[in-house]
């Protein structure tokens, strides 16, 4: 018999966290999370849920952790994008389409609950946090902020009666195929006839200034995506402190116009997924050394964000976030570069990529369904 419980105390969302460990031990393409990070991420005091409803499941077969999943609601969503959708996401499972039914019911039931319309998952609380379950690519390793799951899990949801909605694309890039002499002649031109520059920095302290004028372009670019919710000034606040500690200032380009507006800029990192895989959740005592070596030694990328003006978007002003990136790709050695999920409507941005012959290597979806 399936028993699903609401996960409360301390205990139960440490089981929460911990599930996937058992689930993917030993798959060479699962990237963990830091426990006791996720952990905390998933505290009430949390300002992330200011704007978001959130519960939080465990299924239990013979009393033992089968699956886990948390339903939510984002009232910025709901609200000022009209969209009456209940989120689901952390959503693991063994192979058995019993204990998928089970927790998905649970999230039915708390969109009933709000009045909401639809169910669509996996996502998170925001569009930065991770979405979309893998439905290509499974023998690749996962990114750091990519899900991985594995092959049954979209054949469970399509046998209950889950729809595709969004669809994202992740891509190989060759850099090998960078021409650097026509990428610096072409931020030479534009350089001169928009008077922009390139604004680069060398250390995080020097980068921080400039953090939420980057959401706030990322914000605009983005803003005509359907499936884009603004990003909240409390959020961004967040997401400095998830992320920002992983980010070599090297790997940060930005692009000002002649008032020193930021009109475009572009993250990238090294890939930490196989540090993350060492680390076995745990930063202490010796995990965060994994890390550290990751930063400092590394031959593989990865394209983070990126974000243009989309009063620029068609003048060039890439060409300066290429060529400041190609020159931090050589200088620290990376020859392996790939892009994280990207809209498959957002051709604007996939376009960026077309003089590095990519490669479409994973495919991942949402999938809904009316309640």
């Amino acid at each position: 018999m399936i028993e699903v419980k609401q996960a409360i105390t301390r205990k139960e969302m440490k089981e929460f966290v911990q599930f996937p460990f058992t689930l993917y031990k030993d798959n060479p393409y699962w990237v963990p999370s830091i426990i006791k990070e996720e952990v905390k991420s998933f505290d009430a005091s949390n300002d992330i849920f200011k704007t978001v409803d959130v519960r939080f499941f465990l299924a239990y077969k013979n009393q033992k952790v089968v699956g886990r999943i948390a339903c939510c609601i984002n009232w910025t969503e709901v609200k000022d994008l009209h969209k009456p959708k209940v989120r689901f996401g952390w959503f693991d499972f063994v192979d058995d389409l019993a204990v998928t039914k089970a927790l998905l019911a649970k999230v039915e039931e708390f969109g009933k609950a709000n009045n909401m319309e639809y169910m669509e998952g996996p996502m998170g609380f925001s569009n930065m946090d991770k979405a979309g379950m893998l439905t290509k690519g499974f023998d690749r390793l996962a990114t750091m902020i990519g899900l991985y799951n594995y092959e049954y899990y979209p054949q469970h949801l399509h046998s209950l009666g889950f729809k595709p909605e969004a669809e994202w694309l992740e891509y190989s890039l060759d850099i090998k195929s960078f021409d650097e002499e026509k990428i610096t002649k072409m931020s030479a031109i534009v350089q001169q006839r928009f008077r922009v520059k390139p604004l680069q920095f060398k250390t995080t302290k020097e980068l921080m200034p400039y953090v939420d004028e980057m959401f706030a372009l990322l914000n605009k670019t983005y803003a005509d995506l359907q499936s884009f919710v603004p990003i909240e000034p409390f959020q961004i606040e967040h997401y400095k402190k998830k992320y920002l500690q992983f980010i070599h200032p090297d790997f940060i380009s930005c692009v000002m116009d002649e008032n020193d507006k930021m009109i475009a800029f572009a993250i990238t990192m090294p890939s930490f997924s196989k540090a993350f895989q060492k680390t076995k959740g745990k930063l202490f005592p010796f995990g965060f050394i994994h890390l550290l070596q990751a930063m400092k030694h590394n031959n593989r990328a990865e394209y983070y964000l990126i974000g243009v003006d989309p009063e620029y978007r068609n003048k060039g002003v890439t060409a300066l976030i290429f060529e400041e990136i190609y020159a931090c790709f050589v200088k620290h050695k990376i020859k392996h570069v790939e892009t994280n999920p990207l809209l498959v409507e957002n051709t604007k941005i996939q376009q960026l990529w077309k003089h590095l012959n990519p490669e479409i290597h994973k495919e991942r979806k949402t999938y809904r369904k009316d309640i």
